[in-house]
């Protein structure tokens, strides 16, 4: 899927991808998953919906690849020298403002995905998928550190500890979630968990 969505894409240039991403999510904060339409996208870009399948296949792949886009790198791009180094500095990459539109979309297209089985299968290739495996590098470099054992059983939910600290915080305190509060539960909840030092 991946493959063929690149050579799809490679016929218009980074700017124009970045400037149709942008107002694909104006429009997803605007109407929603479901009220999107490739049509509203296509009169808010000034393209054609035959361009937009071409490069993109479906509504659903164009909305997760426009949230990926949206994200600040990979997380593996950050090596701080330290576990707690690198997860403090993945969270302050976005400012509190930018964290807590990204979270309100995320929030939406998860409960979006309980009803349009594209969008879940996407979500998962195009969103989680390669989440995961970026935050496995991630520990295994901490691992090769001695930070964390090989056999650590909180290992295996890292991306579960940091998607819950994302989705729970509104949902129970109604407060969005904070540059100040992530790196206060990657101290408090998921170094401990996973034996790292928190200092």
């Amino acid at each position: 899927m991946t493959e063929v969505a690149t050579a799809r894409r490679s016929r218009i240039t980074p700017e124009r991808e970045a400037e149709l991403y942008a107002a694909v999510l104006d429009l997803l904060r605007e109407v929603g998953y479901d009220a999107l339409t490739m049509d509203a996208v296509a009169a808010r870009t000034r393209s054609s919906k035959a361009t937009l399948y071409r490069q993109w296949g479906s509504k659903a792949e164009l909305v997760v690849r426009a949230m990926r886009h949206s994200k600040p790198g990979r997380v593996t791009d950050v090596d701080t020298g330290t576990l707690r180094g690198d997860m403090h500095a993945m969270v302050v990459r976005e400012d509190d403002c930018r964290m807590e539109q990204n979270s309100a979309l995320m929030r939406g297209l998860a409960m979006a995905t309980h009803n349009n089985p594209d969008l879940l299968r996407a979500f998962r290739e195009l969103m989680i998928e390669p989440e995961v495996e970026e935050f496995r590098i991630v520990m295994q470099r901490a691992i090769d550190r001695g930070e964390v054992r090989a056999d650590c059983p909180a290992l295996q939910y890292v991306v579960h500890m940091m998607i819950g600290a994302f989705a729970t915080r509104t949902l129970i305190e109604d407060q969005p979630p904070t540059q100040e509060y992530l790196t206060s539960y990657i101290d408090a909840v998921m170094l401990p968990a996973l034996g790292a030092p928190t200092s």
